[in-house]
């Protein structure tokens, strides 16, 4: 499909008028789907879709449309055409944008990834055969993604990654089960056998008499699962330039006081080490990461095309949240968490996170599956579900004590309507006078 975008945008903007400049954007997917029900392939499926977007730019104007291809290059040439017409017409009736940008240099790129992913049945065999006995459901989502752009000034970029995201729970009883993700680039079989041995490890603890705790304060630990849910919430305008120019991002301690978080925190937006491509739908090149924390002081933010023009500032993203997070990690490693954490709760998953206070980063929300409590460094019973309320300026600030050494690559699990290639690389964090309310 490089070769078919290329010949493409080179047809539908030769002829151009010297005054128009048009860029097209191409996303597409190759991709297998599979789901899975008490350990077994219930709905098997494959994706192929390709998308062409048109942006028509002339005299501070710019109208945009996108349709789905067919591969067969007359039809869509035809097709994208009368699209082109369309919005040739439409342009004159659109007010001037005042935040219009797009690249005006010409920087070509071509990146393709390997494909080191098994085939969807190879994969599931491996997961069938290792959680014989359980009663597992989940999805499987693999297969290669790619990105184009061109324009009418010269410009060319391609980006194809091939990715896996295995997503399962495992059920015991009543509401007791254990959800777990396994996803990158390479496949790793160990990596998987070993997720499903702390699995069966887990359940036998979830058979205990669950321990009911009084709301307080307690020392725990976060997996990068738990800690993910946190980020996605802070994302949410966090790190954007219009959000902190605009005052209404949740870091606004950080911005208007000064506030920081443990000096140890890194945080930055990794634009290739993820799955989205290092140019933007405007042409712009990403730069190979964005320091958005360092030494727990704020840095930089995400500037988009717009934001750029309005602000005067230089784009380096394509979203102004994040879609290639990266925290570094600490010195704590993973073997060591129980005997680091001592007593407390080892939180597995949080879920249904809101702001309680957004001016302050206060986040409410529950914990999920498999949530632990262990004493003097073994896990000895479950806990049942509870509400915290908690700043993610003590999280990540004057209450936290360790970030572990090992990192979990944790893609977006959403699909609708396309895979998202959104992702994180996070660590674990352990945590004292994490509060609970209920």
């Amino acid at each position: 499909m490089q070769a078919y975008f290329k010949d493409l945008s080179e047809k539908l903007c030769t002829g151009l008028p010297e005054d128009e400049v048009l860029l097209l954007n191409y996303q597409g997917e190759d991709s297998d789907f599979v789901r899975l029900n008490s350990n077994k392939v219930r709905q098997a499926g494959h994706v192929r879709q390709q998308t062409l977007h048109l942006n028509l730019i002339n005299n501070g104007r710019e109208a945009s449309a996108s349709l789905p291809l067919s591969a067969q290059f007359d039809n869509d040439m035809v097709r994208a055409q009368h699209v082109l017409d369309y919005l040739r017409e439409q342009l004159p009736l659109l007010p001037e944008d005042p935040h219009l940008n797009f690249a005006g240099e010409v920087h070509n790129s071509i990146h393709h990834g390997d494909n080191r992913l098994p085939a969807a049945n190879e994969a599931l065999e491996q997961l069938i055969s290792a959680a014989r006995g359980l009663d597992l459901v989940g999805v499987w989502a693999g297969g290669e993604m790619s990105h184009g752009f061109a324009s009418s000034l010269g410009q060319f970029n391609w980006h194809s990654a091939c990715s896996f995201n295995l997503d399962w729970s495992i059920y015991r009883e009543g509401d007791k089960a254990v959800k777990q993700n396994y996803a990158g680039f390479t496949w790793v079989s160990d990596n998987l056998v070993q997720k499903i041995v702390q699995a069966r490890n887990t359940l036998k603890l979830l058979g205990q008499k669950p321990r009911i705790l009084e709301p307080g304060q307690y020392r725990v630990f976060l997996t990068p699962s738990a800690l993910y849910e946190l980020m996605k919430m802070v994302s949410w305008g966090g790190f954007g330039l219009k959000s902190h120019r605009s005052a209404q991002t949740p870091l606004l301690a950080m911005v208007r006081e000064g506030a920081t978080l443990h000096k140890d925190i890194d945080i930055s937006e990794h634009h290739s080490d993820g799955l989205t491509p290092r140019f933007t739908r405007a042409g712009f090149i990403k730069p190979h990461s964005v320091e958005l924390i360092k030494n727990g002081a704020y840095r930089e933010c995400l500037a988009n095309r717009r934001s750029a023009r309005e602000f005067d500032t230089a784009v380096n993203c394509g979203s102004e949240q994040p879609q290639s997070l990266h925290i570094a990690g600490g010195d704590l490693q993973q073997k060591d968490v129980f005997s680091a954490l001592d007593t407390g709760l080892y939180i597995s998953n949080l879920w249904y996170c809101n702001f309680s206070d957004r001016n302050h980063c206060r986040i409410t929300g529950m914990t999920r599956f498999a949530c632990l409590w262990v004493q003097q460094g073994e896990p000895v019973a479950p806990v049942n579900v509870m509400r915290f309320d908690e700043s993610i300026y003590h999280i990540l600030g004057d209450h936290l004590e360790a970030l572990t050494r090992e990192h979990e690559h944790i893609l977006d699990t959403a699909s609708y309507g396309w895979r998202s290639d959104a992702s994180a690389r996070l660590p674990g964090a352990l945590v004292n006078d994490f509060t609970f309310t209920l």
